[in-house]
């Protein structure tokens, strides 16, 4: 039996995205479980947000190509961000929301960072990766 079977990989499609998704990829192939790619984005209502989420697909596609997981689902959601990778991993029955996190420094420290505001509103496990080792 699988412990995770259904991974929600979380990426802001920032040049960290590669790098994250890469070690989210390797934990999915030694678990034997699906990936299911999510671009982060916070956009406010605009007369540009259709071409926005288009580029962000288009982005978001070709970085699951170069993670060899173009036939992975992906999608694109605008709005909170903290909210709609809740929203998506219940909807997706994820086991495991995968994401990246960065350093806190100074008065950031203070701020509600999206993986601490998921972690524990989320309908399952998180794994919060650095980027960079």
């Amino acid at each position: 039996m699988a412990v995770y079977r259904r991974l929600l990989l979380v990426v802001d499609l920032t040049d960290d995205s590669l790098a994250i998704g890469r070690k989210a990829q390797a934990l999915a192939a030694v678990l034997g479980a699906e990936v299911e790619l999510l671009g982060e984005t916070l956009m406010p209502p605009v007369q540009f947000e259709d071409e926005l989420l288009q580029r962000a697909e288009q982005r978001l596609g070709a970085l699951a190509a170069e993670l060899g997981l173009a036939g992975a689902p992906c999608r694109v959601e605008s709005g909170n961000v903290k909210a709609e990778i809740v929203r998506v991993a219940r909807e997706r029955q994820a086991d495991l929301i995968v994401l990246g996190s960065r350093e806190r420094h100074g008065l950031s420290i203070l701020v509600n960072f999206t993986e601490d505001t998921v972690l524990h509103s989320a309908p399952c496990d998180v794994l919060a990766m650095r980027a960079r080792t």
